[in-house]
C-alpha cells in the first residue's frame, strides 16, 4: 500500500471511530497536549467549539450529535451566507457547519456535505433525517482527486480543519476553484492549520498526520496554492497559536502550529 493511501484508510479509521464513540482526543482546544497527545483535563465537544469560535446559541439549534470538537475554527462565521444560497462543506462529518449553513440558506437555499467516511455520513444523515433538515444532502466523495458538485455552481465553499489532511492540495484547491460561481459570486472561506515549517515526506508520521500536524504547509505555501488556483482577493480573516511542538530538545527547535481562517474569491 502506498504511502498516501495509507494515510487516507489511517484517516477513515481515525474519524469513523470519532462518529462512533465520539471525540475523548479534541483536536480542537488550542493546547500543546491536542492533536495525538494526552491530557488530563478534557472538554465536551460543545465546549471545544465554543472555543474555536462558533456561537453557543446557534449551536443549540442544530442536532447534538452534529457537534464533534474536531474543527480549528469557525468558517461559517466568516462567511456571509443569504437565504437562497448553495454552500458546500468539505469534510463535513456529523454535519456541524451544514446544518449551521442551513439554517442560513432556509428552503430556498441547498446545502451539501462532502466526506470519505461512511460511518460519518451514516451519522450526518441520520441527523438530517431525524431533525427534519430537508435542505441538505450529504454526498461519499474523495475531495483531492474530485469534488462530487457540478461545476460553477457554488455560492460558498467551507471547510473545517480537512484540507490539511490532504496529500494533493494544489488539486484540492483547483477542484474548489472549479465547482464556485465565477465573475466574483464563488467563495471559500477555510479554517485550517498551518505550520512554521513543514515536515520532510520520509520523516512524515501517520498519526501525526492522521492528527492535523504533519500534513499542514506554512502559512506562505498554503496562500501561494490557493493563489494558484486562481483565486483573487485572499485574505486571512482570523488567526491565532494553536500548539507549540518541541521538535528536538536537544537544539530547542519548536514548531508552531497556527489557526488561521481565510477566504479566497473565484475570477
Amino acid at each position: 500500500m502506498d504511502k498516501q493511501l495509507q494515510l487516507k484508510e489511517k484517516i477513515k479509521e481515525q474519524y469513523g471511530k470519532i462518529a462512533l464513540d465520539g471525540n475523548s482526543n479534541s483536536c480542537s482546544m488550542p493546547s500543546s497536549e491536542c492533536c495525538g497527545g494526552s491530557t488530563e483535563v478534557h472538554f465536551s465537544p460543545f465546549d471545544s467549539s465554543k472555543a474555536i469560535g462558533y456561537d453557543s446559541d446557534k449551536l443549540k439549534l442544530i442536532p447534538e450529535s452534529s457537534v464533534l470538537g474536531v474543527g480549528c475554527g469557525n468558517p461559517i462565521g466568516f462567511a456571509e451566507i443569504n437565504e437562497g444560497n448553495t454552500v458546500v462543506d468539505l469534510g463535513s462529518g456529523a454535519g456541524i457547519d451544514v446544518f449551521l449553513a442551513a439554517n442560513l440558506v432556509k428552503e430556498s437555499g441547498r446545502v451539501i456535505g462532502i466526506d470519505m467516511t461512511e460511518t460519518m455520513l451514516k451519522k450526518a444523515r441520520e441527523n438530517a433525517e431525524k431533525h427534519g433538515y430537508r435542505n441538505v444532502e450529504f454526498r461519499e466523495g474523495d475531495i483531492e482527486q474530485r469534488i462530487p458538485v457540478e461545476d460553477n455552481s457554488v455560492d460558498f465553499v467551507v471547510s473545517n480543519c480537512v484540507i490539511n489532511l490532504t496529500t494533493n492540495k494544489d488539486n484540492m484547491f483547483r477542484e474548489i476553484y472549479r465547482i464556485l460561481k465565477s465573475e466574483g459570486k464563488g467563495m471559500m472561506i477555510i479554517s485550517d492549520l498551518v505550520t512554521s515549517k513543514e515536515i520532510d515526506a520520509d520523516s512524515i508520521n501517520t498519526e501525526n498526520w492522521c492528527s492535523c500536524i504533519d500534513g499542514a504547509l506554512t502559512k506562505e505555501n498554503y496562500i501561494d496554492s490557493i493563489k494558484k488556483a486562481g483565486f483573487t482577493n485572499v485574505e486571512i480573516l482570523d488567526e491565532k497559536l494553536y500548539m507549540e511542538l518541541d521538535e528536538d530538545k536537544e537544539d530547542q527547535d519548536i514548531r508552531q502550529i497556527t489557526s488561521i481562517s481565510i477566504k479566497g474569491v473565484k475570477k
